[in-house]
């Protein structure tokens, strides 16, 4: 089975990478002349030099594929232009391009997000079959570049995976709450309970390969998520254990977060890069819930979550003080 990823070179693409060479498919991966490789050194891809908008060079390389995984796109920009160049626009034009040069293509999996559906109300987990509500500029182009995928649904076979808040080795992202945990600093925003969906990168993949694979996935969208939603509380217990450290809860006031967002945002216009923390990031960090339910993915692809909050917060800590990021 051959396959082409866009997005490999990322956190969650080089962990699909790794199961996807375990299971014995071939490989072209999509990097930019920018992107580091260090997690795909060495292992047996063909890479593919080029961006999103080099129509030559992915007609070249994706005619004779089976299965295309699109995971690339950012989770912050400067513009709502940079926003939609990456989340829908080049999406747009891989489609064009598989319809063009691969309508027989076995596959198109499209890495979304559950960020699409916006926060949860009265603690109900999101249905994949729920009204999307996207609150941030991410979130409404994200939604843009998967109402894109279903288009082509009569096309060729696709399939939408909405992953909630990832966590895993290699993610820089979370490797701040860690450290913040190693010094027993539970931080959290608000004076309200706050409750969040999780899932292990490798559990993630999983889900993301038996929807690949599985003809009944077909037209369909599905959050590969925890089977549980925990507290911002839990979730610092647990890291807190790791590293043999008392929790102290750090309780940050919303207008605090919205004034230092907006700070970043001010400053991230005097500089090349987009701000982590801006006005649209502090919307989401402030609302009580963003949980979803899994149950559809158990029902159809027979997704089994394996690694517990526990479990996979000790592999992430262990990961991170084996290559020194702790």
């Amino acid at each position: 089975m051959k396959a082409f990823i866009t997005g490999a070179t990322g956190f969650v693409g080089s962990h699909l990478v790794d199961i996807l060479l375990s299971n014995g498919f071939e490989l072209k991966c999509l990097k930019r002349k920018t992107s580091s490789t260090k997690w795909l050194d060495g292992k047996n891809i063909e890479f593919v030099e080029e961006d999103l908008s080099s129509n030559d060079k992915l007609e070249e390389a994706i005619k004779d594929v089976d299965i295309i995984f699109n995971l690339a796109g950012v989770v912050k920009a400067k513009t709502k232009e940079d926003f939609r160049k990456a989340n829908f626009f080049a999406t747009k034009n891989l489609l064009e391009i598989t319809k063009k040069c691969n309508p027989e293509l076995k596959k198109f999996v499209h890495i979304s997000s559950q960020a699409v559906c916006g926060p949860s109300n009265n603690l109900i987990p999101s249905k994949e079959s729920d009204e999307p509500n996207p609150i941030t500029t991410y979130a409404k182009t994200k939604l843009e570049g998967e109402n894109e995928v279903l288009k082509y649904k009569n096309t060729f076979p696709i399939v939408v995976i909405r992953p909630p808040a990832i966590y895993g080795p290699r993610d820089t992202e979370i490797l701040i709450y860690f450290k913040m945990a190693a010094k027993g600093i539970n931080p959290l925003i608000g004076f309200k309970e706050k409750y969040v969906s999780l899932i292990h990168v490798k559990d993630l993949v999983s889900g993301i390969l038996l929807a690949a694979t599985n003809d009944k996935a077909n037209g369909e969208i599905f959050f590969i998520s925890s089977d549980k939603f925990y507290s911002w509380n839990e979730i610092g217990k647990t890291a807190a254990t790791l590293f043999n450290k008392k929790s102290i809860n750090v309780k940050f006031p919303h207008w605090l977060v919205f004034t230092v967002g907006g700070i970043a945002q001010l400053f991230s216009y005097f500089s090349k890069n987009a701000a982590t923390l801006n006005i649209e990031k502090c919307k989401d960090l402030t609302r009580e819930a963003w949980i979803c339910s899994n149950e559809k993915a158990k029902n159809i692809l027979g997704f089994k979550e394996s690694m517990s909050l526990e479990e996979g917060f000790k592999s992430t800590a262990e990961w991170y003080k084996q290559n020194k990021w702790i």
